[in-house]
């Protein structure tokens, strides 16, 4: 961890030449890059020695030293994390507010599986290494950073800017819930857990930026076969284990409707140009007709694209049996959904029980922490204000929206009808994300341009 930028550092911060123009707010980019450092040296995992609260501790006490007024900085604890909400009053305050969101929680990381410990960040070959340094703590520093450089620049918003980080996203979200309950009256939401840019893998230059108007509904469905058991010696022709797996099969057989929307179809077409020939293809044909089962075929092949045609789900865990000389009197397994927009839990569950063509198997909804909301519209307001941002820096570069297969705690504020938009100025090759996975990095590089967009979206938004 360090507390001073050393020269290395500061030409690794310059060296974006093939990403951008060299990063016009030096001071605001570096003092990002040391409060991530701090920040990621905190091992903020739900649990046992937590240190979220101490994570909102220093980015409070960085909001503070940067001119926030004390009394509009709050951390509140929930369990063994918390949350921080922080305010910065505009000049009309009958105006609702343009709120920015993250989360300061991670993904556990085992030290003896990485290269280097996870919780100890360090600046090696260009990149800043660490648990968190791509999801998300340094977008947090990034969002502290730009709004204190605003205040000493002089800007003063029109309307309120809230700044609020979550403590259990990658968990319960339950304070996600709280904070939307709270600012349920904004205007919009900027949330830095979201879409960003991406890279050629070759050049290293910026091939297209996303950002983020929709994302899917996350869903755990547990099923339950239950039967009398009894002695191993004298197998029986019904057994729960066997009646399990053969649902099983017969859901891993079932394929959802696959479909699209407006933002899906924005990619899908988009970004179709730096894909493979046949990937390429079958992403403009689905784009035009999502009947088309050549190009359904084509893209559910693909990882990166099956989780973005339609619903999808999958077994995570299964479990059964009680003695090892016995036959199984129950047997459990989780099918773990990703929802497309539009389509509620409840007639997803009703799909799996009928795709698994089983009267005695039990399905219940065992998702927690999880709300159906539809997407976000493309308000011309904002889609104006990010193009502008990312061009502001990347004058040439793409930028579209699409369609997250994940979940994030934009659903909370779309469940009060408030519009959330996910949006990283970070730009990342592909092979160098590794969010949730061993050796996080982050291109050093690319702090500087982001710092100098979101210097452009914040006023767009909030003036």
């Amino acid at each position: 961890m360090r507390n001073t930028i050393g020269a290395g550092l500061l030409l690794a911060l310059m060296s974006g030449s093939a990403l951008a123009a060299a990063p016009q707010h030096h001071d605001a980019a570096t003092q990002a890059l040391n409060l991530a450092e701090q920040a990621i040296a905190l091992r903020s995992v739900a649990g046992p020695a937590n240190q979220t609260p101490q994570v909102a501790a220093l980015f409070r006490d960085a909001l503070v030293k940067g001119g926030f007024a004390p009394a509009d900085v709050t951390i509140t604890p929930y369990k063994d994390t918390a949350y921080l909400i922080a305010r910065w009053p505009g000049r009309d305050s009958s105006l609702k507010p343009l709120v920015i969101s993250g989360h300061m929680d991670v993904v556990e990381a085992k030290a003896s599986d990485w290269t280097h410990d996870p919780f100890k960040p360090q600046i090696e070959n260009g990149y800043l290494l660490g648990r968190g340094s791509t999801d998300m703590k340094l977008d947090d520093t990034l969002a502290i950073s730009a709004l204190l450089e605003l205040k000493k620049e002089g800007y003063v918003p029109r309307r309120d800017i809230i700044i609020e980080f979550s403590g259990d996203e990658e968990t319960t979200m339950a304070t996600g819930a709280i904070i939307a309950d709270k600012l349920s009256n904004a205007e919009l939401v900027l949330n830095m857990d979201g879409a960003n840019g991406t890279l050629d893998e070759k050049t290293g230059k910026p091939d297209y930026f996303t950002w983020e108007g929709a994302e899917k509904t996350y869903a755990d469905f547990r099923l339950t076969v239950t039967n009398p058991g009894g002695h191993s010696s004298e197998p029986r022709s019904v057994n729960a284990i066997d009646e399990l797996s053969a649902d099983l099969l017969r859901i891993q057989q079932h394929r959802f409707k696959p479909e699209v929307n407006d933002l899906s179809r924005s990619f899908f077409v988009n970004a179709a140009r730096w894909q493979k020939p046949d990937i390429a293809a079958a992403m403009k044909a689905f784009a035009a007709n999502p009947a088309n089962e050549k190009a359904i075929a084509t893209l559910s092949a693909d990882p990166s694209f099956v989780g973005r045609i339609g619903t999808t789900c999958v077994v995570t865990m299964i479990e059964g049996g009680h003695a090892l000389n016995a036959l199984p009197q129950r047997a459990t397994a989780n099918i773990n959904c990703r929802i497309f927009p539009g389509h509620s839990r409840a007639s997803i569950m009703a799909e799996l029980r009928d795709a698994a063509q089983d009267p005695g198997m039990k399905i219940e909804d065992a998702t927690e922490g999880s709300v159906e909301t539809a997407a976000s519209p493309m308000r011309p307001d904002v889609v104006h204000a990010i193009d502008a941002s990312i061009h502001a820096v990347y004058p040439d570069v793409p930028v579209f929206a699409a369609m997250s297969s994940g979940a994030s705690d934009s659903m909370w504020f779309r469940s009060h009808g408030v519009p959330s938009y996910g949006i990283s100025p970070i730009f990342i090759k592909n092979s160098d994300s590794f969010m949730h996975g061993l050796n996080e990095r982050t291109p050093v590089s690319a702090v500087g341009p982001a710092m100098d967009a979101l210097l452009v979206l914040i006023p767009e938004l909030s003036h």
